[in-house]
């Protein structure tokens, strides 16, 4: 399952890095997102949708998030559809979950 979520990551991987201390893209470096509340990430400036959302990173948000960030923070400015496959969905989060620790 890790393998499969590291390939999926690779459409992330333009907007997002996953290892402590690389600087910010597009997206915020996810490093250590797990457990903290969105739009926490210091040095990253977020859309005001995920600044005022009271959303914290677990497995059942991102789940939702990652199947369509658009209906769980309305407004928020990530170019992202979402992944509408369950399983791949699993797998991205089982593979976030272990390479951002």
């Amino acid at each position: 399952m890790l393998k499969r979520g590291k390939l999926l990551f690779l459409q992330c991987r333009a907007c997002h890095e996953v290892t402590m201390g690389q600087p910010h893209k597009v997206g915020p470096n996810l490093h250590g997102f797990m457990g903290r509340k969105a739009a926490a990430a210091e040095g990253f400036v977020y859309s005001n949708a995920l600044s005022a959302s009271t959303l914290v990173w677990d497995v059942a948000t991102l789940d939702r998030w990652i199947a369509h960030p658009e209906s769980v923070a309305p407004g928020t400015t990530m170019a992202f559809v979402g992944v509408a496959n369950e399983a791949d969905r699993r797998a991205l989060i089982a593979y976030l979950d272990s390479a951002t620790r």
